[in-house]
C-alpha cells in the first residue's frame, strides 16, 4: 500500500525532496497562497509548528496559484513574504497544482486517500456557494476547492484526516496530538 513516503517533491531551489525523509513523523500538508482571505492561517499554522514540531511534527507547504491566481511571483517572492509577514519557519516548496491536467503526483494519491466531506464553520454557506458558482458538482469531486486544504498525516506515512479552508489551524490541535 502506498503512504506519502513514497512521493518526491521538489523544494524552493526545484531540488528533489524524498519524503521519506519525514518517516516517523506526524505531517500536515497544506496547499498555500499569499494573497488569499485564508492567508491569515499562515501565524495558526507557525503555532502548531511551534507547538508540536520538537516532538516530531512538520508542515509541508506548497504554495499553489490556481485558485483565483491568488500565489503570484516566484519561490523566492513567496517566500520572503511569508517569512518577512508571518515570520513562518515550516519547510515551503515549489509552487505546484493541486488539480487538474498538471497536479503533481502528491496531490493525486493525497486526494484518493481523503475526499471531500464538507466545508465547516462560520464561512461553510459562502465557500459552498462560491465554489459552486464555478464548479456546480463540486461536492462529488475529491478535488482540492480552494487554497488552505490541509491533509493529517500520520507516523505511518497515512493520510488519516482533510480539513478544507474553513478549518482554521487552531482546529487541529487535538487530532495533532492524538497522533503524536
Amino acid at each position: 500500500m502506498a503512504t506519502i513516503y513514497d512521493y518526491t517533491v521538489l523544494d524552493g531551489n526545484n531540488n528533489e525532496v524524498h519524503l521519506a525523509d519525514y518517516k516517523g513523523k506526524v505531517l500536515l500538508v497544506v496547499n498555500t497562497a499569499t494573497q488569499c482571505g485564508f492567508t491569515p492561517q499562515y501565524p495558526g499554522l507557525q503555532k502548531l509548528y511551534d507547538a508540536f514540531h520538537d516532538q516530531g511534527f512538520d508542515i509541508l507547504d506548497f504554495p499553489c496559484n490556481q485558485f483565483g491566481e491568488q500565489a503570484p511571483g516566484d519561490y523566492d517572492d513567496i517566500h520572503s513574504f511569508c517569512t518577512g509577514r508571518f515570520g513562518i519557519t515550516f519547510p515551503q516548496f515549489a509552487k505546484i497544482d493541486v488539480n487538474g491536467e498538471n497536479e503533481a503526483p502528491i496531490y493525486t494519491y493525497l486526494k484518493t486517500q481523503k475526499g471531500f466531506a464538507g466545508f465547516t464553520g462560520e464561512k461553510k454557506a459562502f465557500m459552498e456557494e462560491f465554489v459552486g458558482k464555478a464548479h456546480p458538482d463540486f461536492k462529488e469531486t475529491s478535488d482540492i476547492k480552494w487554497n488552505f486544504t490541509k491533509f493529517l498525516i500520520n507516523k505511518d506515512g497515512e493520510v488519516v484526516a482533510r480539513f478544507e479552508s474553513t478549518t482554521d489551524p487552531e482546529e487541529l490541535k487535538e487530532a495533532i496530538q492524538a497522533l503524536l
